[in-house]
């Protein structure tokens, strides 16, 4: 369990200045940073303000039950004394929030937590409706194999002004019960991070079986399964660095400065395409493939062997993430289009590729290509990310982290970085891809429907000589079955 937790002193500092000077009751956002159960240690990078919601209202406001005048009993006692004020919290939409700036961080750098910005008493009074938010922000941001299952719950009191963190685990139901006091203090945290960046070419291909086109199983579905397999391939990746091998249990730190290099030795596996290749039912192979370009933060008192897993869990959280996108824009091309009442925009647009991509290889080879990763300048030289879509241009981004994060974008967009040169794209093949995966498409498509008379002809002169010599060798046997005949009537006469 984390037991210390520190915040950039700068980042923290400048936000509960904002909150003074803007003089509301109550505020809520997440918490940008990273913990480490084994250094029983947090690290808070920054905090992010959540938006206002479509409607244009804030996501928590105060509220207290005796005001607007209740019902009272004759000869009690006044109240009055008695802060009852609470904070309703849009827990929605501070969860879709999460999921949204989830996508955006890269490795090890996490949405660790929820901040409240609000008095004393209504945060004791609030001690349910904060749980429950923390779990909606855990449950939107699902942790993988190496993450921790620890959440923060930061409360910046203005009344008295103080800062207080307290943890919780999300494995089970949260209650105030589960709310555990830590240390905190301020200090230098992004200035010690180490930078780790890899280029991790993936080739991933799975089969498409007749069972699942008769289930009408969704594309979503089938990649998010050919993903989790993924995983366990990944998991087993020896790293370089800097060109020396890793030992993925190693404890020791990184003392070095500068960006330091990571290469993913991947294990040697069964293709689990050439393994379908063999069963029934098999019509097709979707192929996942391109670069993903990964960035990891280690703090100077983590170990090497966090980077490396770090690194791991930001190429899978890249691959689902561009998923996500490209299913999100799908659904919302089908309500545009269904709100509209065009059938003609629905077999034109994206939407096809999406949910029916699945049953291209039952017809031909179609090519998917997915969301560009795309990295901007964030905070101490560190990066953040976010993901170009075919038709958006860097304006487009622009524009999302004002949103999401409430930042300021450099407006010379030659400080993004683009370093994935290969596209991640998805492609349905053929069954016969998948069968004969040497053999060209063209080729692949004759050799299913060639019967023995087109080989015949494929060599018009070798199959001449052949008949040749079989007319040849009729000719003499009719010849000594003739002497034959001869020789014995004269024997017999």
């Amino acid at each position: 369990m984390v037991k210390t937790v520190v915040g950039e002193e700068t980042r923290l500092q400048l936000a509960e200045d904002r909150l003074a000077q803007s003089a509301i009751p109550a505020q809520v956002g997440l918490v940008i940073g990273k913990l480490n159960s084994k250094l029983d240690r947090g690290f808070i990078f920054d905090l992010v303000p959540t938006p206002p919601n479509d409607a244009g209202d804030p996501p928590c406001s105060i509220t207290d039950p005796l005001k607007g005048g209740g019902d009272k009993k004759k000869g009690s006692k006044p109240k009055s004394s008695v802060d009852s004020s609470s904070l309703a919290i849009d827990k929605d939409w501070v969860t879709e929030h999460a999921r949204q700036v989830s996508r955006l961080l890269v490795g090890g750098v996490k949405v660790v937590g929820i901040y409240v910005w609000v008095g004393e008493s209504s945060f004791k009074n609030s001690t349910l409706a904060l749980c429950q938010t923390v779990k909606g922000v855990a449950d939107a941001t699902p942790l993988l194999e190496n993450g921790s299952d620890e959440m923060l719950l930061l409360h910046l009191s203005y009344s008295p002004r103080r800062w207080t963190c307290r943890n919780c685990s999300v494995s089970s139901n949260i209650t105030s019960n589960s709310l555990r006091p830590c240390d905190f203090k301020l200090g230098r945290v992004l200035n010690s991070l180490q930078t780790f960046r890899c280029i991790y070419n993936f080739f991933i291909r799975w089969p498409v079986y007749r069972e699942n086109l008769s289930k009408a199983k969704m594309l979503n579905d089938v990649l998010l399964d050919g993903i989790s397999n993924h995983v366990k391939e990944l998991k087993g990746a020896k790293a370089v660095i800097d060109g020396n091998l890793v030992d993925v249990i190693t404890d020791e730190p990184c003392t070095s400065g500068g960006v330091h290099e990571v290469e993913m030795l991947l294990p040697f596996m069964r293709d689990a395409s050439l393994e379908a290749s063999s069963q029934k039912g098999v019509v097709g192979i979707l192929v996942y493939s391109g670069t993903v370009c990964s960035y990891s933060y280690l703090n100077s008192k983590e170990s090497i062997s966090q980077a490396v897993a770090d690194i791991k869990e930001d190429i899978i959280r890249s691959l689902r993430s561009r998923l996500d996108m490209i299913s999100d824009e799908a659904d919302r091309e089908t309500a545009g289009a269904s709100e509209n009442g065009s059938e003609a925009n629905i077999e034109t647009s994206s939407i096809e590729s999406i949910y029916q991509i699945i049953h291209q290889p039952l017809r031909k080879q179609c090519i998917l290509p997915f969301p560009q990763r795309v990295f901007i300048p964030w905070l101490a030289g560190t990066f953040i990310c976010d993901y170009l879509l075919p038709t958006e241009s860097f304006e487009a981004l622009k524009d999302h982290f004002v949103e999401l994060l409430a930042m300021e974008v450099p407006e010379d967009t030659s400080t993004f970085l683009q370093a994935e040169k290969e596209l991640p794209s998805l492609t349905a093949k053929s069954f016969w891809n998948v069968a004969a995966p040497s053999c060209p498409t063209s080729n692949a498509a004759r050799i299913e429907s060639r019967s023995r008379n087109d080989i015949m002809k494929i060599n018009p002169k070798k199959s001449t000589a052949s008949n040749f010599n079989v007319l040849f060798a009729g000719f003499i046997l009719l010849i000594a079955i003739l002497l034959s005949s001869l020789f014995y009537a004269r024997s017999s006469n």
